[in-house]
């Protein structure tokens, strides 16, 4: 429930504190007051309005489960839309979206001043339907469980056999492709590293002769190395730095000249032909380690092929099976909710005269299997489509749903908002949406604006909005100031006695049905 509510600067409201209660919630007051102003800035604070106010604050004791938006939720949590520069959302001071705040308070809060068809949807006429049979011991919810796991299943294997088929078309050309990407690669045959040593050898080649020649001449050095040797004796030096030196420059320089020679085997054009194949699978691929890895890549692709007629006899198989099971527990759901339909439409009607309406028809049919099964709640007023029912009509049987939801509530089901569903209603009409309203209360808080005495006399909690001058407020009313509040609907400014002895009344009834 919502149990404060605080706004500072809108239009003719310079602040305004509402502690509130759970049940029905009423305000009155005259047109022009600002009842319609404060009940929009409420919406606000979640982002379902639009407000050019200082600050709008709702605190609400909504179990609230979070989805993508990372917000700290605590056991109370304060939803909060601040107007400077630009409009601004918070949750427990935490910045958050308008669409993001929006979405998560939808889950708790309905309007129903707006033709919302989200009751009307066929997920949730199921729904009241399946939680009816439950209640009657037939486990619809549960099969309907056990359907929805089969169904999604099925849908994944649906959806991987398609991809099969559609491979399957065109199965030749693309084992021929990959096959031929295979060879491309084997024939050159490439090895890791092996283009950098193919570049040295070509760069040794281009300078053998020269390479060759060099060493010749600096052969000569060791034509005088005894030379030195003497010397250093001569001079008392340790001549075993310089052996060292010599045996490490010999070493190379045989090393070196053996690897020359070797390069007489050596094919020039081959190299460079090698080369240029190794050129072009770099062109291509990238390099030779990505050539390698694409023709393995290749290789396992033709090796799927050359499998998919397996695979695709078992995806067959499976899908026959979930499909027989998918068809198996959506006549057995459908069996369950058709033998329900009757009962519900009776409910339903019941609810429907209590509000003053035509009676309705809801009709199964069958639709494309779904998650929710192969069933479709196909809903009229009097024969009319929800679609060309007035306002008021709409809103009432609106109520009338969410009363026959309500009766297998275990739980709290949010907020409603409602405004002046009761105008143009006579007496008798309004006592009736009054009497719908008082049931749905004990599952929901409903804020609802009223200039009617039978709804207003309902309240569990009733404020009073008014002006004083150029501003507005909201106090809530005393029993006593109920009375006068009432009269005054009934009789205008100037109040009667019949007026407050009427009133007096109606706060009666209300409170013997409470006890």
């Amino acid at each position: 429930m919502i149990e404060r509510f605080y706004l500072k600067e809108y239009l003719s409201f310079k602040e305004v504190e509402l502690d509130l209660k759970s049940g029905l919630v009423v305000f009155t007051g005259p047109s022009g007051s600002g009842k319609s102003i404060l009940m929009n800035s409420v919406l606000a604070t979640f982002g379902g309005e639009s407000c050019d106010a200082a600050l709008c604050e709702s605190t609400v004791t909504w179990e609230l489960a979070a989805q993508d938006d990372a917000i700290e939720f605590d056991e109370v949590n304060i939803f909060k839309h601040i107007k400077k520069d630009k409009s601004r959302y918070f949750i427990n001071n935490q910045s958050i979206s308008k669409k993001a705040i929006n979405a998560l308070a939808s889950r708790y809060l309905k309007q129903l001043s707006l033709r919302d068809f989200s009751d009307f949807e066929n997920e949730n006429l199921l729904s009241i339907i399946d939680s009816r049979l439950d209640a009657k011991k037939h486990n619809a919810n549960e099969l309907k469980s056990v359907y929805k796991e089969a169904f999604l299943e099925h849908q994944k294997v649906k959806k991987e056999l398609f991809t099969i088929e559609n491979e399957q078309k065109k199965i030749v050309e693309l084992k021929e492709f990959a096959a031929y990407e295979i060879k491309k690669i084997e024939d050159v045959n490439p090895k890791i590293s092996e283009d950098i040593e193919l570049l040295n050898i070509k760069k040794e080649l281009s300078k053998k002769e020269k390479a060759l020649e060099a060493i010749s001449k600096a052969g000569a050095i060791f034509e005088h190395e005894h030379n030195v040797f003497n010397a250093l004796d001569l001079l008392n030096v340790d001549s075993s730095f310089f052996s060292d030196s010599m045996n490490e420059l010999r070493a190379l320089m045989e090393s070196a000249q053996e690897r020359l020679n070797m390069l007489d085997e050596v094919d020039v054009e081959d190299v460079l032909n090698r080369i240029e194949l190794l050129g072009d699978l770099k062109r291509r691929y990238g390099s030779i380690e990505d050539a390698l890895k694409y023709k393995e890549q290749k290789i396992q692709e033709l090796a799927k092929y050359e499998n998919i007629e397996i695979a695709k006899g078992d995806l067959e198989h499976r899908e026959a099976v979930l499909g027989k099971k998918v068809r198996e527990i959506a006549d057995r759901l459908s069996a369950l909710r058709k033998s329900e339909i009757e009962s519900f439409n009776s409910d339903l009607n019941r609810y429907l005269k209590e509000l003053y309406l035509r009676d309705a028809k809801s009709e199964l049919k069958d639709r494309e299997y779904g998650p929710f099964g192969k069933d479709e709640i196909v809903l009229k007023l009097n024969s009319t489509d929800l679609q060309k029912v007035s306002t008021g009509e709409f809103n009432r049987l609106r109520l009338a749903i969410l009363a026959l939801k309500s009766e297998l509530m275990s739980k709290d089901g949010g907020v409603l908002m409602l405004d002046e569903i009761d105008a143009n209603l006579s007496g008798e009409e309004s006592m009736s949406v009054a009497k719908v309203l008082k049931q749905l209360s004990k599952h929901f808080q409903i804020f609802v604006i009223s200039h009617q005495p039978q709804l207003t006399s309902m309240g569990d909690q009733h404020f009073l909005v008014y002006k004083n001058g150029d501003e507005s407020h909201a106090r809530e009313l005393n029993f006593d100031e109920r009375v006068d509040e009432i009269a005054r609907i009934i009789s205008g400014e100037s109040i009667t006695q019949e007026a407050r002895g009427f009133a007096k009344e109606l706060l009666g009834l209300n409170k013997n049905e409470k006890l």
